[in-house]
């Protein structure tokens, strides 16, 4: 399982950063999905589907990410903590670098907890756990 959600995330992180840069694929993204998932933070939990609004959302968040001037998501380490044969927790730990306006560059380190599925060798993201991103953000003079 561990080289399977290796490469999921390994995708994401290109994924990502190709979005970063407005070579959106958001079919290409959505295949890091399971079919439903659950998202918590400090702002509440919520459920979703992977359809037309997932892909509108993560449209409008690639677009936002963008505008506050980020460059790159990078990760610095993955670790796995195995629930069952089918599933687990991969704590990633990322480095967001943004470029905010007359500023030098600023590398944020976080950490996010998904949770993943792999049924048939195919690993897929069905939920995860972060911090609070707005107070990170406004913390180091982002927003």
């Amino acid at each position: 399982m561990e080289a399977g959600v290796r490469k999921l995330f390994e995708r994401y992180e290109r994924f990502f950063n190709r979005s970063l840069n407005g070579h959106m694929d958001m079919e290409e993204v959505a295949s890091l999905y399971a079919s439903d998932f659950i998202a918590a933070s400090p702002s509440g939990v919520m459920t979703g589907k992977n359809d037309a609004q997932l892909r509108q959302v993560m449209t409008k968040g690639y677009e936002r990410y963008r505008a506050i001037g980020t460059k790159e998501m990078r990760i610095r380490n993955i670790h796995l903590s195995p629930i069952d044969e089918h599933h687990c927790v991969a704590h990633v730990a990322w480095t967001a670098t943004f470029a905010p306006k007359s500023q030098a560059d600023v590398a944020i380190d976080f950490d996010v907890h998904y949770f993943v599925q792999n049924l048939d060798g195919k690993p897929k993201v069905f939920g995860w756990a972060s911090g609070d991103e707005q107070a990170l953000l406004r913390k180091h003079g982002i927003i």
